[in-house]
């Protein structure tokens, strides 16, 4: 007889934080969670900093999130890999960024330097800029144009003219170098093939399209008054005294970023042979395209990585494989590479008896706040009918909504995505629980929770920096469990023990259950 589904719910966004007026959590109406933490097992795991594999004090994210509760152990982070290079010397003697380097100093050509200007630590690093800024000096390379990518999402709004000040006397310090463009993340980063705003900021990078200004601090100050935040600047090009710094044939771009997620779509406009998403003909012929991390092992052929991925063996998604269990992964598209990709341990072919499902997130609004309930309801009701199809022992299921909407700085669209989320939620349960499964139910971060910035008052649309997040056990086998709190690696371990499957070495986190 086939057991019982044993369903993992990961509310994204939904984190445990102060009760103030900006709590969209607790300023929602939630019947469902509410119920839960007053009758059942509960408690929190920590989702920040070393906990997960981050630098101590480091907000976590959805990438992060996910490949700790798949992973069941603390997956050393690509930013602490590189933090950790910087500080031992190694990034300095690196043989693939100094014959990167050498490369455009003993041609004569431009190295372009592009990346999100940013401290938020989700998708960059100021500091990684930094370092290369400082190898290049180490090694004579003079021509560097940074084409900064602005942020005000996992930063402040309006944070990144300060960026900009710093990096200018940086760049006057160390005498390397310029700022080249500017362009927000919401173009420059988009991962949704809505290949209309890529467009934009590649045609600004490669052919001086787009608006004008002879410095970055002005080209700031000016779209801060046209209404756009960092995220939303428009692609623009500081020419300063020697005109736009475009990317010309023969010179080599490092891209920055070591989240992968958001830097595919533009690398694909530079280097994939058979784009056809807009046109590139006349694209640059270049001599190195390397990234930070590997964004895709399909670039292989085609980039060059500065970290190459580490191999993560026996996580939870193969072990419930092996044993002969048919799974599912199922997520709209804003989530779906973090139920597969990442819950996988960074492995993007699906296991044996894996199925994947992706709801097509809403494209008619260009914001979630325009539409809160984002595709939560057909995503219940698609994970709802697999439940009841008696075809899977094991699920994964995200639910987007409260960090996408959390991301907008909207109270009252956080709120009403709290309530969505809960109501789907109650759907999913009801599912699971009539055929007698079980389910755990957790985030991989918070956000929602914080969407008034305490200090200054403005919006808050960063992920929260250290607030923990809920984990909840829905058995009715299991009457007088009680959980303790851990941290996101303790959930795999978790949800074997309630599968009754081995727990292979590999998994150093601890079963949440108390003895």
């Amino acid at each position: 007889m086939r057991p019982p589904v044993t369903t993992l719910v990961i509310l994204d966004g939904w984190g445990i934080g102060p009760d103030y007026e900006g709590n969209a959590v607790r300023r929602a109406r939630t019947p469902i969670m509410d119920r839960l933490f007053e009758g059942f097992p509960n408690a929190q795991l920590q989702c920040f900093g070393e906990a997960v594999g981050l630098p101590d004090g480091q907000m976590g994210n959805s990438e992060v999130g996910h490949l700790n509760l798949g992973a069941g152990r603390i997956v050393y982070q690509d930013i602490t890999r590189i933090d950790r290079a910087i500080r031992s010397g190694e990034w300095f003697e690196h043989p693939g960024l100094l014959a990167l380097v050498r490369r455009c100093r003993e041609e004569g050509t431009t190295l372009h330097l592009l990346g999100l200007l940013s401290d938020g630590g989700v998708h960059s690093h100021v500091n990684h800029l930094s370092a290369m800024l400082r190898l290049a000096r180490q090694e004579g390379l003079k021509r560097v144009m940074i084409q900064a990518i602005t942020d005000g999402r996992d930063t402040p709004p309006t944070m990144g003219v300060e960026f900009v000040r710093r990096l200018q006397g940086e760049l006057k310090t160390l005498g390397v170098g310029r700022i080249a463009s500017i362009c927000g993340r919401f173009y420059a980063m988009d991962r949704d093939t809505r290949w209309e705003r890529v467009e934009l900021a590649f045609r600004a990078l490669t052919r001086g399209e787009g608006r004008r200004s002879p410095d970055p601090i002005k080209a700031m100050e000016e779209a801060y008054a046209q209404g756009e935040t960092d995220e939303f600047i428009r692609p623009t090009l500081i020419t300063g005294e020697e005109g736009p710094g475009t990317v010309q044939d023969g010179d080599s771009v490092f891209f920055f970023n070591f989240r992968a997620d958001r830097a595919r779509e533009i690398t694909r406009a530079f280097v994939q042979p058979d784009f056809t998403a807009f046109a590139v003909d006349e694209r640059p012929k270049l001599s190195v395209f390397m990234t930070m991390t590997e964004y895709d092992p399909k670039f292989s052929s085609w980039v060059e990585v500065a970290f190459p991925p580490q191999n993560l063996n026996n996580t939870l998604g193969e072990v419930v494989s092996r044993t002969g269990i048919r799974q599912l992964r199922i997520a709209e598209t804003e989530k779906y590479a973090h139920v597969t990709y990442f819950f996988n341990g960074g492995i993007e072919t699906p296991f044996p008896l894996e199925d994947r499902c992706l709801i097509p997130s809403a494209r008619e609004v260009p914001t979630y706040d325009l539409k809160p309930a984002m595709s939560a309801p057909e995503v219940t009701q698609e994970v709802v009918a697999r439940i009841r199809s008696r075809n899977y022992g094991f699920i994964v299921l995200n639910y987007a909504n409260l960090d996408m909407v959390g991301h907008t700085g909207n109270l009252k669209a956080a709120i009403e995505a709290c309530e969505v989320v809960d109501a789907c939620l109650g759907k999913v349960i009801d599912a699971v629980t009539e055929q007698g499964g079980a389910l755990v139910v957790t985030a991989d971060h918070g956000n929602a929770e914080e969407m008034i910035d305490r200090l200054h008052g403005g919006p808050h649309t960063a992920h929260t920096s250290s607030n923990p997040v809920p984990v909840v056990l829905i058995d009715q086998r299991r009457p007088g469990a009680k959980l303790h709190d851990g941290i996101l690696a303790d959930v795999a371990p978790t949800i074997l023990t309630i599968m009754n499957l081995p727990i292979p070495p590999e998994m150093t986190g601890r079963c949440l259950f108390e003895e």
